[in-house]
């Protein structure tokens, strides 16, 4: 995720994430260029408005610009509210890991070094897990061993944040059974590791549901046909001063679309992402400090 200062007028208009942008949309750009350039010359050097055969006028795109406005507010505001609701899923991530780390902190005896060695691997290895779960592919190296058999029994298993989710109840109960937790303490621990699972299938829910392909796709056309047609509205208006306003006209509203695309998966690794590797080292430390 992009570190940046919400202050820095200049720093923010010539981020590089500017020049990201630019580079995504060039194509699209160079394409308008070209055509709108066309549009001009044939018709203020070949079809003649001076003559009335042709006359353009701006109040269609005035009347549609109104619509096409609403539309993209509600795209953008569906795209942030995935996003949105993805960091608060990950805020609560964060707290459940504490608090699950905090009570086995004051449940088990301080020479247990054994169990705290290992709860505090194991809860630190479930946010690394369901993070690049999400981004479809899972990274041993990035999870702390807590003994032999943990890679190899990881590697069987299709859904990780599953299976190291279901190595702590297994540890958690047979703390019960051995008598080191009660049955008081056990229902309480019970309740923090189902939030594990909760906040995991809530972003699976956002990963898993994109914005629905109709909505997504009117947006689209109705875009491309805004712009398309814009050079015949202001052709003979602006004459050939309509290259560079259709131009312009066509960067912000192809902006607006690429950042909806940007922020509707959260979970990804570009630059306008969820900090969740940042947040997944952030809860192995905490865990760390509680448990050992």
């Amino acid at each position: 995720m992009v570190q940046y200062n919400p202050k820095a007028w200049l720093g923010l208009i010539f981020h590089s994430y500017s020049r990201f942008v630019m580079k995504t949309l060039l194509p699209a750009l160079v394409f308008m260029t070209l055509f709108t350039a066309a549009v001009c010359y044939v018709i203020l050097e070949i079809v003649h408005p001076d003559k009335d055969e042709f006359t353009s006028t701006t109040a269609l795109h005035s009347l549609l610009g109104i619509v096409l406005g609403l539309f993209l507010v509600f795209r953008i505001n569906s795209a942030y509210d995935r996003w949105w609701s993805g960091r608060i899923l990950w805020g609560g991530l964060v707290n459940s890991t504490r608090n699950f780390s905090l009570k086995l902190n004051a449940y088990l005896a301080n020479d247990d070094k054994e169990n705290r060695e290992w709860f505090a691997k194991m809860i630190a290895n479930f946010p690394f897990a369901t993070k690049e779960h999400l981004r479809k592919g899972v990274l041993l190296t990035e999870f702390e061993i807590p003994d032999d058999s943990f890679l190899e029994f990881l590697s069987t298993k299709t859904h990780k944040p599953n299976a190291i989710s279901g190595l702590l109840y297994k540890r958690v109960n047979d703390l019960y059974k051995q008598g080191k937790i009660t049955s008081d303490q056990f229902f309480v621990l019970d309740k923090e590791l189902k939030d594990f699972i909760d906040i995991m299938g809530a972003c699976e829910r956002i990963k898993n549901t994109p914005i629905p392909y109709s909505y997504s796709m009117y947006i689209k056309k109705f875009v491309f046909i805004y712009i398309i047609t814009l050079p015949f509205g202001f052709v003979t208006t602006f004459g050939y001063v309509t290259i560079p306003t259709v131009l312009l006209i066509s960067f912000v509203l192809l902006s607006v679309e690429l950042i909806a695309e940007e922020i509707e998966d959260p979970f990804g690794r570009d630059s306008t992402d969820l900090p969740t590797d940042e947040l997944s080292v952030k809860i192995r430390e905490n865990v760390r400090e509680i448990l050992c």
